[in-house]
């Protein structure tokens, strides 16, 4: 099984949101496992040093969390035409609709979120962690 992991999911790992810090860190440590081939968008590294600067103020340890993504997940390529077909796109917000089409052209089964309203309408289906997690036995 192939799967996109949402920024959401990565940051709440990464900045311990202890609300949903069991089932996204379920999703992780499924992927260095090897349970399932994990990706993340092009964006999300870049996503999780500014969140990570804002939350943690020290550029050294948000460096080093955009690190740490990069060390654990597959990054799906990301190209002008990529960026340009999200404008158009049935998914609302701009930076999930680039995700969508990451996935899309990454031949991903599932997107892995806590936001799932935001993927209503993504062509690959959009699940949650526990819902994940419980496909992967």
């Amino acid at each position: 099984m192939r799967a996109l992991v949402d920024t959401n999911i990565i940051l709440d790992v990464l900045l311990t949101r202890d609300a949903f810090l069991a089932a996204s860190a379920d999703v992780w440590l499924a992927n260095e496992q090897g349970l399932y081939e994990g990706f993340v968008s092009a964006i999300t590294p870049v996503n999780v040093y500014y969140v990570a600067r804002s939350y943690k103020k020290d550029k050294k340890t948000a460096r080093k969390l955009a690190a740490t993504v990069l060390d654990t997940f597959q990054v799906c390529p990301l190209s002008m035409e990529d960026l340009k077909a999200a404008v158009p796109s049935n998914v609302e917000d701009y930076e999930d609709a680039v995700q969508v089409i990451q996935a899309v052209a990454a031949k991903l089964d599932f997107i892995v979120t806590r936001d799932l309203k935001d993927f209503a309408n993504s062509p690959i289906k959009a699940i949650s962690p526990v819902e994940f997690m419980k496909r992967l036995g």
